[in-house]
């Protein structure tokens, strides 16, 4: 089976609306600073943005409120014309959705439950918002699967009615882009993706690292 390739999806879309009178609202998921950089540079001379900050899954409470100000810093710094919007921070939303999950390597069954909350979340901002896209900064890494992410997008957009922007961020560059302007803004890159458990697997790997 050939894979899907979303960057030509992406940019296929992006030259329909170079076409379109009409700029439309884009309402982006964001996960940190680091992973929004290149996402911003790249998308805001299509749309209208607004960050959505929305992450339960990070913990403790002092990560989070971290990524909140170095990605508001980021905005105002590289484009203050881009909207702010933090969604409610309730950790207890994420435990739910993960119970029983808990020993699943990075990448598995819990993280994929963790984007569909996540990306739900925005649709539902962005419906009620009345946006014309939403999408999400989270396929820029190279540890997530974007077929996942844009599977996951299609379905929430099919069940909302706003349209998602498929997107391959990492490709072409993105991520090393990403690194090269979080450098130019100084911006804090965390070493997990965000949950206990993913902090717990980085942890014992490179305490493992130590060990050899």
């Amino acid at each position: 089976m050939n894979k899907v390739n979303y960057r030509l999806i992406l940019e296929k879309t992006l030259r329909e609306i170079e076409g379109s009178p009409k700029r439309p609202s884009l309402l982006l998921h964001a996960c940190c600073a680091p992973c929004s950089s290149y996402v911003l540079e790249y998308l805001t001379g299509y749309f209208d943005i607004t960050v959505f900050f929305y992450n339960p899954n990070i913990s403790p409470e002092e990560e989070y409120r971290h990524r909140v100000e170095e990605l508001k810093r980021l905005i105002s710094e590289m484009c203050p014309q881009v909207k702010f919007l933090e969604g409610r921070y309730e950790p207890g939303e994420f435990f739910d959705i993960a119970k029983g999950l808990e020993k699943e390597p990075e990448g598995g069954e819990r993280c994929h439950r963790c984007y569909r909350l996540r990306i739900g979340e925005a649709a539902r901002v962005a419906k009620d918002g009345g946006f014309d896209y939403f999408t999400t900064t989270l396929s820029i890494s190279p540890l997530k699967d974007s077929a996942v992410l844009n599977s996951i997008g299609r379905e929430i957009s099919e069940e909302s009615g706003v349209a998602y922007l498929f997107s391959d961020f990492k490709k072409n560059g993105g991520f090393k882009r990403s690194i090269e302007l979080s450098r130019q803004f100084c911006l804090y890159r965390q070493d997990y993706c965000g949950c206990v458990y993913s902090k717990a697997e980085r942890q014992a790997r490179v305490e493992k690292m130590g060990q050899q």
